[in-house]
Formats: C-alpha cells, structure tokens, sequence
C-alpha cells in the first residue's frame, strides 16, 4: 500500500496540529486587538508584536534543523497564517519565512534571519521584472531577495525605502536593486530559479491561508451583528439575503482551508506531482475573499462603510493582500501552463 495514499486525500488536524493552532489564535487574541492593528496602520508594522511573536517560535519553527529551526510542516505554516488572517496582524510573518526557507535552500542563511532579529523580505511577484519593483515589506526589511535575469540577488539598503500608501496597509515600498548599498549573487542558474519559485509558491499557499482565517473572522463579525439585529420583529439573519449570503462564505472559507491544506501536502511530500495546488488556493481566496468581505459590509448597512468599523478593516485588506503579489491573473495563467504541461506528459506517457 501506497503510505501516501490517505494523507493524499485527508485535510484534518492531528493532536499536534489542533495544539499548535490553538497557541497562536489564542497568542494573537491576546497581543493583537483591532485596536492594535489601527495604531500600527502607518508604518503597516509592530515591532512590539513582530518581537513576541519570535519569541514564540513563528520564525525558528517554519525552517529546517540544520539551521536552527525547528523543521515545521508547511500544514503547520498555513495554522499560522490563518491566524495571521484572522487577527489582521500587522507583521511580515508570511514574507520573512518565505524568504528565510529560501536563503536556507540557497545555503545563505543567517542566524539572525532564522530567529528574525533580522527581517528577509522576497519579491513575490510571478514575473521576473527589472528595475524599480514593489515590494509587500520593502520599508522594513534588513535585506531583499529577488530575481535578476538568471540570478537569486540579495540586496540591502543603509536607508531603508521610503513606505509607500496601499490599499493592504503593508510596509509596501519600491525597491530598486541599482539603488543598493550591496548586492549579493546567493545563485544562479535553472536550480536557483527553481529554488525561487517554490518560495513563490510558498508566498501564495500562506497568503491564502491568511485569507482564509481572514474571510472567516469578517464572517463572523457579519453573522453577530445579522444576530442581534432585527427587522419586523425578526432577526435580519432568518433573512434570505442575509442567511444565504453568509452560507456561501462558510462554504467559501471550509473550500479555500481544504485546497490551502492540501496544497501544503503536496509541496512538502510531492512537489511535483500537483504543482497547480499552491496558485490555484491563492487564485481562489485571492477572488472570494474580496466578494466575501464586501459582502460582510454589505450586512452591517451604514455602519459596515463607517471608518471605524472593524469589517471596513477587512475589506481593505482582503483586496489589499490579494494584490500585493502583483497581478493574480499571472498566477492564474501560470496554473493553466501548470495543468497543460501535466496534461502533455500524460498524452506521451500514454
């Protein structure tokens, strides 16, 4: 029998799993408020949070032994990131470990990067550009990854680049690799670009993930206010356009968690068997999260669009998060070359 043969199809948690996600919505319950997030929203970044939750182990856990982490499962990441999601948590968690498993691969790695004393940011965009880039935590990061023609180029900057405003409220700044005070060639080559893209998968599969938790918590807080709101003597909630709409974001969030989950297997025991997964869950939340979040707004009335309302909150950064990548509609046509490309192997095989 096949070993792989259940997990292939098994999206739940074992003991360890509900444990490890238990600690960190409980850690970002506790250290991450709304009101948390408002304050940080100018420089898109808490560093008092960023620190805690290093202390927790979020950085050390997502990298290998052989550097000093602690060798999570990318299924543990998305636990993580859904947390993340779900708290709005203004830290570049999901940028820092792609680029820290990156380095690690390229055997660049630093200590202070794998206990995030040191921020790596990566460029997740899917297309190689050249010159000046957006990069999602440009304005914070002690060192920059990304793709220069053939090269997997690390830059750093004596003055970091200016933030720039953003619909995410991310640390979002250009980035322009001429502008560097240093520039490091780790590798280069088709091993290195292969290197490259499984960290931009890795960046997708954990922004849908944080999407997930996100859609669910922008639920929730529609579903509350549905509850506790009443029209003709009834709550808004026994509505159909209320009760129906809020179904299908339920169905929504348990879709995009299986896909994410899965996604997460495969790239860490099949990397190449289902390489589509990890685009395809980015793609799908990247869309329904906007759709859900608007439509949470659309709930509360007046109050939903009001500034200090916490779904406004979700809504910008639903829309926001989605786009920081670049364009999704590049991952989409990446996943089509994806499913082509496996669909020809499989014609010559025949």
């Amino acid at each position: 029998m096949d070993r792989y043969e259940l997990r292939r199809f098994d999206y739940s948690l074992t003991e360890d799993h509900q444990a490890l996600h238990a600690a960190y919505k409980d850690f970002f319950t506790t250290h991450c408020s709304i009101e948390t997030v408002r304050a940080a929203e100018e420089t898109g970044f808490d560093k008092s949070l960023w620190e805690r939750l290093c202390a927790m182990g979020a950085t050390t856990m997502a990298l290998p032994e052989a550097v000093g982490g602690d060798g999570a499962t990318l299924v543990d990441l998305t636990l993580v990131a859904e947390e993340i999601g779900r708290s709005l948590a203004p830290v570049p968690w999901i940028d820092h470990v792609c680029a820290a498993r990156l380095l690690a691969r390229l055997n660049a790695t630093e200590p202070d990067v794998v206990s995030g004393r040191r921020l790596a940011a990566v460029d997740p965009q899917h297309d190689s550009v050249s010159g000046a880039r957006l990069i999602p935590t440009g304005s914070i990061a002690d060192q920059i990854i990304v793709r220069e023609g053939g090269e997997v180029v690390r830059l750093t900057f004596a003055t970091r680049p200016t933030k720039v405003d953003n619909i995410g409220r991310l640390p979002m700044a250009w980035v322009d690799p001429a502008a560097a005070d240093s520039r490091t060639v780790l590798a280069s080559g088709p091993g290195a670009l292969a290197e490259y893209q499984r960290a931009l998968d890795e960046w997708r599969l954990l922004t849908a993930a944080a999407l997930v938790g996100l859609v669910e918590e922008t639920m929730n807080i529609a579903a509350e206010f549905a509850k506790t709101r009443y029209t003709l003597g009834v709550p808004i909630s026994t509505l159909q356009a209320i009760s129906h709409p809020l179904a299908n974001i339920a169905i929504t969030v348990q879709a995009g968690r299986n896909l994410a989950r899965r996604a997460a297997w495969f790239l860490d025991n099949e990397p190449d068997e289902r390489p589509e997964l990890a685009p395809s869950a980015f793609v799908f939340m990247a869309e329904e999260a906007a759709k859900a979040a608007t439509m949470a707004v659309h709930i509360q009335g007046g109050l939903g669009v009001s500034a200090e309302a916490a779904a406004t909150a979700y809504l910008v950064r639903a829309r926001g998060w989605a786009l920081a990548g670049g364009d999704p509609g590049a991952s989409a046509t990446y996943i089509g070359e994806l499913v082509a490309a496996r669909e020809s192997r499989s014609g010559k095989d025949a």
